[in-house]
């Protein structure tokens, strides 16, 4: 995620070519061209032997011969020459470069290279660099593109030609095109966190191949996609396609897991992708997802409503008084209801008056115009009168408008015009309903980004132990554990396997069914079962016998009052899954070579393969994050949610998913869990048969996670000079609540030291961006008393580079003076300089005084900016 000389890529003031040539056939030919063609306004500095110059530039005979060090340097020559180039770029103290073409026999030399003279590549067999804005064409692509607010990043030289194409074709403009190639130094995650600063950037688009590192790709993507829409094409979904590309072998559903968690969007084909650019390049903020369609004709809107029903989308009910209106100015009309057909013989009036009426409504978030070719309704006059009515309605900026405008010749210049007037405009009813379908997906997962996650309710874990457990299994060489021996390890977190008592007593177990009268005893007792003591064996067999399904339930009341310490109890209610109806699900670990360990779930009663029967997410999971999962799991028909008996506890099912992601972050030795069936009963979650394998830990057990999890071990314990004891740990999602509570008792004079600013109220969102942090780029530690009070707050959030970090300190106002503000600033420092932090810094007011004297007594240099009245407040660390 760093970000040292992306400037001199991304904006260059003087650039090099090596290997230029006047030969067309030339890649330093094209790189030429392209830089002259864009008008680059700095210096540029053709390097060959052979020429005085090049397309009237003059020319320099070897790199050294260079007047300056140039800020980027694109490499063209024979790739033989490669590493002598950068090599000789490097000593010079050029700061960037692209190579275009190089071997893999190459790459590991390369990559030195960089890192010894600290030269940011792109690269190699990058395409280059286009960005309009700064007039910079360092790509060997034969097609110019215009300016525009859309950044597009590509794995892949071969789909950037397409997208280049088609964008210059539809007139679609970009801020950057990136074409990463090899990615050996600069990667997704860099530009990123670049484009998310960016002010001529408001969309970005990915296509991805692979991710080379899944934390620093979730850490920057989560950042940026707070501040922009940023919409991913994934290739390689099956191995196969994985094979092809050369890239390692990953579940498909786990690109998908982390794609929704980072709050992006992924559309799935060239086509979506298409669509996904005209969407990304006019894309307004969708405020619900409810849509209303008008059109001329019945069989386009068909053809709208078919798909939006196929992707689960939502039609719009019109009120009883958008009816009415409707229903006066087209008396004529089969129906006022949405859909609405206008019908064929509509005029432009007639687009106009419903238009008007539906931009006066409430009752949709979306409204989606089809026109199809018509005598009486021209293509370009009807959408030159709607882009006017759009633009005058005070409404049109709270009503997200997507237009369909049939046809092909007749249409062109209408959908030329909607795209010059920011109004996304689609070829099909399909495609239209798609770009909206991926503007709600989108919403949704952003909102998933910014929901309050519910506190679990009674979670218990005795870390401890199960460690202790784990490490006596690895000690005696064993690292594939079965149900009785996985038992006492979940146990420690609160899952409940059927007692093992069962498991090691089967014919004790039978013996207790024959004396209550349970008939299925006697042929348990002599069947052919290979292992009594295997609990599989035995509940399967249980499971499935006929006087099991025939048995009444007097049975069941017998064992509970003969038996109260439900082992016997355990066996038979379970035993009778298909009479009771439970619902059997599977819960299982696996290891991805690119995200880690992964979350799987679904239904028990197949033999199902991750990639197509499970619903898939990436720990750790709270219990909004383990909600959206199990939604997902019944949203795709990975499980059931509903039988004829029962229907499924999901807040149960979450608790559970939140209790396995607990151990797996808490126990890096546990490689795979599979658990497998898991009765689901009303309220009851029994876990039938569990498989378990180890291994054990070499180096951080973190690293192996894609997103940082709570860091536990930060949390201590603190006493405040009169002697009150309260813990300092990181601020969690689930303290929102908290949060808002704590900064209603902070005055405004002390809100403003803070903030420098009025603030009346704290929106949602903005206690959410407090709260879900990303730990590995910020931190927030909260001071918190036994009666779950936050009375401190104080946070760093440093550069990519963690060459700076700054920070921020709020305590309770009527805390100050017991060295609370003192502790927190303490606790800060402590853990910037854990993370190689190089530099504190902070902006405070002359005014604030005790923070100038507790900064002074920490060791913080002070620089008092008397015309701007701030102070900054800086400690090397």
């Amino acid at each position: 995620m760093s970000q040292r000389g992306l400037d001199a890529l991304l904006r260059p003031k003087s650039i090099a070519v090596i290997g230029a040539s006047e030969k067309p056939e030339r890649a330093g030919s094209v790189i030429i061209k392209n830089l002259l063609s864009s008008g680059f306004t700095g210096p540029i500095l053709p390097v060959t032997p052979n020429k005085n110059a090049v397309m009237g530039i003059l020319t320099y005979p070897t790199i050294d011969k260079l007047p300056f060090s140039p800020d980027l340097a694109v490499i063209c020559t024979n790739s033989d020459r490669n590493l002598t180039c950068l090599k000789q770029l490097g000593k010079m103290g050029c700061k960037a470069a692209i190579i275009l073409s190089s071997p893999p026999s190459q790459f590991v030399k390369l990559k030195a290279l960089t890192q010894q003279y600290n030269i940011r590549l792109l690269g190699p067999n990058s395409l280059g660099i286009l960005a309009p804005w700064q007039q910079l064409n360092a790509s060997f692509s034969p097609i110019p593109i215009l300016k525009g607010k859309l950044a597009f990043i590509s794995q892949s030289a071969a789909v950037s030609n397409i997208i280049l194409d088609w964008a210059q074709q539809r007139k679609i403009g970009f801020s950057y095109f990136i074409a990463l190639g090899n990615s050996l130094d600069i990667d997704i995650d860099d530009l990123l966190d670049f484009l998310a600063r960016d002010n001529k950037t408001s969309a970005i688009l990915l296509y991805i191949e692979h991710i080379q590192q899944a934390r620093r790709f979730l850490s920057a993507a989560r950042s940026a996609s707070r501040n922009k829409p940023i919409l991913v094409v994934k290739s390689g979904r099956t191995q196969q396609a994985q094979y092809l590309l050369g890239e390692v072998q990953s579940f498909d559903a786990a690109y998908d897991a982390a794609i929704q968690r980072a709050g992006l969007l992924r559309v799935q084909d060239t086509h979506e992708m298409f669509s996904a650019v005209e969407t990304l390049s006019h894309m307004s903020p969708l405020k619900g997802d409810r849509l209303s369609i008008i059109s001329n004709g019945n069989g386009p809107a068909a053809m709208a409503l078919d798909e939006l029903f196929r992707r689960k989308g939502k039609l719009a009910i019109l009120n009883a008084n958008t009816q009415q209106k409707i229903q006066a100015i087209f008396p004529n009309l089969y129906s006022n209801q949405n859909p609405i057909n206008i019908g064929d013989d509509a005029t432009i009036e007639c687009y106009i008056k419903i238009l008007n009426i539906m931009l006066d409504s409430q009752d949709h978030d979306a409204i989606l115009l089809i026109h199809s070719p018509s005598t009486i309704a021209p293509s370009l006059f009807t959408a030159e009168r709607i882009i006017q009515t759009i633009q005058s309605h005070p409404r049109s900026k709270w009503i997200t408008i997507l237009t369909n405008w049939c046809g092909e010749y007749s249409s062109q210049d209408a959908r030329k015009r909607f795209s010059e007037a920011s109004i996304p405009t689609y070829r099909t009813p399909e495609g239209a309903i798609t770009a909206y379908m991926h503007m709600v997906e989108y919403r949704r997962n952003q909102k998933q980004l910014t929901e309050t996650p519910a506190l679990p309710i009674g979670l218990t874990a005795n870390t401890t132990k199960a460690h202790a457990l784990i490490q006596k299994a690895l000690k005696k060489g064993i690292t594939q554990l079965d149900t009785h021996e996985v038992e006492p390890i979940l146990r420690t977190y609160g899952l409940k396997i059927l007692p093992t008592w069962i498991a090691h007593n089967s014919d004790q177990a039978i013996t207790i069914a024959e004396r209550i009268g349970y008939p299925v005893a006697l042929k348990l007792r002599s069947a052919d079962i290979p292992h009594k003591s295997d609990i599989q064996g035995v509940m399967l067999y249980l499971r499935n016998a006929q006087e099991v399904a025939d048995a009444s339930q007097g049975i069941f009341d017998r064992a509970a009052q003969h038996f109260p310490n439900a082992m016997i109890q355990g066996l038979l209610v379970q035993s009778m899954a298909n009479k009771t109806g439970a619902l059997e699900l599977k819960i299982a670990i696996e290891q991805d070579p690119i995200f880690g360990p992964l979350i799987l779930l679904g239904d028990g009663d197949i033999e199902w393969q991750p990639e197509t029967h499970a619903a898939v997410a990436i720990p750790p999971l709270n219990m909004t994050l383990a909600r959206y999962l199990v939604i997902q799991a019944i949203k795709n028909h990975k499980i059931k949610s509903t039988n004829s008996s029962h229907q499924l506890n999901i807040d149960g099912l979450c608790q559970l998913l939140v209790r396995v992601s607990n151990l797996l972050i808490d126990c890096p030795q546990i490689v795979r869990l599979n658990i497998h069936p898991l009765l689901a009963c009303d309220e009851e979650f029994t876990l039938l048969d569990v498989a378990m394998e180890l291994c054990p830990i070499v180096g951080d057990p973190k690293a192996r996670l894609a997103i940082r999890p709570y860091p536990n071990e930060l949390e201590e314990i603190i006493s405040l000079k009169n002697g009150i004891k309260c813990q300092l740990r990181p601020i969690l999602p689930e303290d929102e609540h908290l949060l808002k509570d704590f900064i209603t008792q902070v005055t405004k004079e002390d809100l403003y030291y803070r903030y420098f600013s009025e603030i009346s109220e704290f929106t949602h969102d903005d206690l959410a961006n407090m709260t879900q942090i990303d730990y590995d780029r910020e931190m927030a530690f909260i001071a918190i008393k036994k009666n779950s009070e936050i009375i401190g707050v104080v946070r760093v959030v440093e550069d990519p580079d963690n060459q700076q970090a700054e920070f921020a300190v709020l305590v309770r106002s009527d805390m100050k003076g017991n060295t609370l503000g003192y502790q927190l600033m303490d606790k800060i420092i402590r853990y910037s300089r854990s993370r190689g932090t190089r530099q504190l810094t902070a902006i405070t007011m002359p005014e604030n005084k005790k923070m100038l004297q507790l900064a002074q007594k920490l060791g913080f240099s002070l620089d008092i900016q008397f015309e701007d009245s701030i102070v900054n407040l800086d400690l090397t660390l």
